[in-house]
């Protein structure tokens, strides 16, 4: 006789490294699971227990005795309810990124993640050993194959889970966003389920944690591959799916499809996501930062009140000689409309002070990029200082154009904890800002359609020293997507000394990357965890261009 099969899928903000608040937040989970009624199965995230990436924790040894005391805990909560948990188990001299089943107050069994992914921004060669072996357990009468994250991505895994007997695959997940990365999972799903006729329930992570954001859209696709259910992006929460068993069949109920968003819909959220768990994991009172009249810093203005509140968030306008009149109306205008604490601190003394203090040590010399530094750092050290008398972390404003190239000043706008747009380029910046004032307009269209300037001299424009913005980025995406050559760059009909001059400034301003705060990542390849180029490196192309400072 047919009957159900009743899973929930709990996707929760684990907090890396807090292993009492994260087992707190599964046995929450597993409290609110049985008030519901008629949960058969409540599934957690990969390392929900740890967090992730827990990195170099795992080493140490207080982490480990803390997580044998979490597990007892959660095991002791599953007496009329089965979870499946992922954890980092240790065995001896090993450490495996593993999955706990518990039922009926113990645990049943153990799966091991036997694909380690080492690429991009995933490490975990460097911490875990290899699983070997399928895991299938009986859960409500259904033989259900465990897999984590990255096995699902590989052929063998799911296939060893349906040789073994599985009619049912739950594969866990730590997987972080990515512009397109849903889409990328959910063929892979489908392929996993045409090629072992089992359904897939895939369950994943969500919030941020330091540079990645995890987006949730946990999911199901039946037999055939067939998106059947999807949770909301981005949204915690336990999400229901049933499977009604009919003999050895396993068939996914339809169930709530929540629709994929646009790519500037998902980056703004992950960004929202990851500034809002970033200062508030870190135990920020709030942000500062300083509001130039431009669009990047209109927009980290927009991000950061829709992630905190703007009870949360300073903004600071520090206008100089060269400032424009229509720079100071329009961040008067942002900081009015969005209702944050707003103040002016004309930056006009400390500069005189400091070039004062070295007019003779800079006698007979020209005026050059050092005058137009001195006046970014004068705002650094203004938001510093803010930020040391008030606990309020500063937010970077640069995006990931400017920290290609260098376009920004060491200890002057380069200051601060975290970086929102570091990996959004000027030409997605302009996107997001359409996008958000679609929503509604907290950005005057002037600050969009004005020429962008940093404001540090007469009449500057980004054009004097950079290409167009959208020549720029396509050869940023070349060479950091792509890893292309100058030459091969040059083939997609780029001028290619415009070609070597960009790549060039890449690979001059590598230390000051080093010195960047950190920013969420949006995109393929972000300047993070996953670029690693030396900063000293006789790889060069012979065209040298640098922005000191």
């Amino acid at each position: 006789m047919a009957h159900q099969l009743r899973i929930a899928l709990a996707q929760i903000n684990a907090f890396v490294g807090d292993i009492a608040g994260n087992t707190d937040r599964i046995i929450d989970a597993l409290r609110l699971a049985r008030q519901r009624g008629q949960v058969d199965l409540v599934v957690f995230p990969e390392l929900a227990l740890s967090g992730y990436p827990p990195e170099d924790l795992l080493f140490h040894a207080g982490f480990r005795r803390r997580l044998d005391i979490a597990l007892d805990k959660i095991s002791a909560e599953t007496t009329d309810i089965a979870a499946i948990v992922g954890f980092p188990e240790y065995e001896q001299a090993s450490i495996y990124n593993a999955a706990a089943i518990f039922s009926n107050g113990k645990k049943i069994a153990n799966y091991r993640k036997q694909c380690l992914p080492n690429y991009s921004v995933f490490d975990e060669q460097r911490y875990f050993t290899a699983g070997q072996s399928p895991v299938v357990v009986s859960i409500g009468d259904v033989p259900v194959g465990i897999t984590i994250c990255e096995d699902i991505w590989e052929q063998a895994p799911c296939r060893q889970a349906a040789e073994a007997g599985a009619r049912l695959i739950v594969a866990i997940n730590g997987s972080p966003f990515e512009v397109g990365r849903q889409q990328q999972r959910e063929q892979v799903l489908k392929d996993r389920a045409s090629e072992t006729g089992v359904p897939v329930i895939y369950q994943n992570l969500v919030g941020g944690q330091d540079e990645l954001v995890f987006d949730g859209g946990s999911c199901v696709v039946d037999s055939s591959g067939e998106i059947v259910m999807r949770a909301p992006a981005f949204t915690e929460g336990l999400f229901d799916c049933r499977m009604t068993i009919d003999g050895e069949d396993v068939v996914p109920e339809p169930g709530d499809i929540c629709p994929l968003s646009s790519d500037e819909a998902s980056i703004y959220d992950a960004l929202v996501v990851g500034v809002r768990d970033y200062v508030q994991k870190n135990g920020f009172p709030g942000v500062v930062l300083g509001l130039s009249g431009g669009l990047d810093s209109a927009l980290t203005l927009a991000i950061a009140v829709d992630a905190l509140g703007a009870d949360q968030v300073e903004a600071i306008m520090m206008p100089y000689r060269y400032t424009s009149q229509m720079s100071i109306e329009d961040s008067e205008r942002q900081a009015l409309a969005q209702e944050v604490s707003y103040q002016i601190i004309p930056i006009e003394k400390p500069v005189a002070a400091i070039n004062d203090t070295l007019a003779e040590r800079f006698a007979g010399l020209p005026e050059d990029t050092t005058e137009e530094n001195i006046q970014a750092r004068c705002r650094g050290l203004l938001l510093m200082a803010i930020s040391n008398k008030t606990g309020r972390m500063v937010l970077t404003t640069g995006n990931k154009s400017e920290m290609a190239v260098g376009y920004a000043t060491l200890y002057g706008d380069m200051v601060g904890g975290f970086a929102p747009l570091k990996d959004c380029t000027k030409t997605r910046v302009f996107q997001l800002a359409r996008y958000r004032n679609s929503i509604s307009q907290v950005i005057p269209d002037r600050v969009i359609e004005r020429p962008p300037s940093a404001e540090l001299r007469p009449d500057q424009k980004d054009s004097d020293s950079l290409p167009d913005y959208a020549i720029l980025d396509a050869i940023l995406d070349a060479l950091m997507i792509d890893d292309c050559s100058v030459e091969e760059i040059a083939a997609r009909g780029y001028d290619k000394q415009v070609v070597g001059r960009i790549l060039g400034m890449v690979r001059n301003n590598e230390y000051k990357r080093r010195q960047a705060p950190p920013g969420v990542r949006v995109s393929g390849r972000a300047f993070g965890r996953d670029w690693r180029y030396p900063i000293t490196s006789g790889h060069r192309h012979p065209e040298k261009w640098n922005r000191p400072g």
